[in-house]
């Protein structure tokens, strides 16, 4: 018979059972919570999937297209950089070439005086005069000596007897009427010109044809030139 006692080891294992129940429960709804979870996870995944994919795409076509702006501006770099330096180096080179022109040009007045000496004193007073003739010949070297410097250093005599006028290395003093001359020839040079390479030192002072005949075309006077020769 009971006494209305339990007895103490039934009780503890009915607690253990209800425990154990207990648990089995609270991982059953876990369990559950973590599937629900997972699901949504992976619906809001395959959702945001495409428009992850879109960005990333927008974005490597974003990079591709400043990588080229880039390259494209470092190309102009580099060219206008190669254009300075050609540039800086060409400017060196001129001012090299051309450091001496000033003082060129002044020597270019020592020339002009000793032409000017030979040709005062006539050549048979000279052979008539020891004295003279010997001073006359040192001239006429140092004279030789001056000109052997200008071609060392680049310079160039311009006496263009006989040429066609150019302004850009002739200087016009007077027109002389010569009709057995074509308009625009020089017929007579009062000062001779220089040329530092390609550079115009000073121009030659010229006498130019007047009211001559038209000078012929360079094409008509080689063809006359060539009829002459067959002829």
């Amino acid at each position: 018979m009971s006494n209305g006692k339990q007895d103490p080891k039934r009780e503890k294992a009915e607690a253990a059972q209800a425990a154990e129940a207990a648990e089995i429960a609270e991982a059953a709804e876990a369990e559950d919570s973590s599937e629900a979870a997972a699901e949504e996870f992976a619906e809001e995944f395959a959702a945001a999937d495409p428009a992850e994919e879109e960005d990333e795409a927008t974005r490597t076509a974003r990079l591709e297209t400043e990588v080229a702006a880039l390259h494209d501006q470092l190309l102009r770099a580099l060219a206008e950089a190669e254009n300075q330096r050609r540039r800086s180096q060409r400017e060196r080179d001129e001012a090299v070439r051309y450091a001496a022109a000033p003082m060129l040009r002044d020597l270019l007045a020592v020339a002009d005086n000793l032409q000017r000496a030979l040709e005062s004193v006539p050549g048979d007073v000279a052979d008539e005069n020891g004295a003279l003739k010997t001073l006359l010949e040192g001239v006429q070297l140092t004279a030789r000596e001056l000109e052997t410097v200008f071609e060392r250093h680049g310079i160039v005599k311009l006496e263009p007897m006989g040429e066609r006028f150019n302004p850009h290395h002739h200087e016009a003093m007077f027109e002389v009427p010569d009709p057995e001359q074509p308009s625009g020839t020089i017929v007579q040079v009062v000062q001779p010109g220089y040329l530092l390479h390609d550079r115009l030192l000073r121009p030659a002072r010229v006498g130019v044809a007047k009211a001559g005949p038209a000078a012929k075309p360079a094409t008509e006077t080689a063809a006359n030139d060539d009829e002459a020769a067959e002829g």
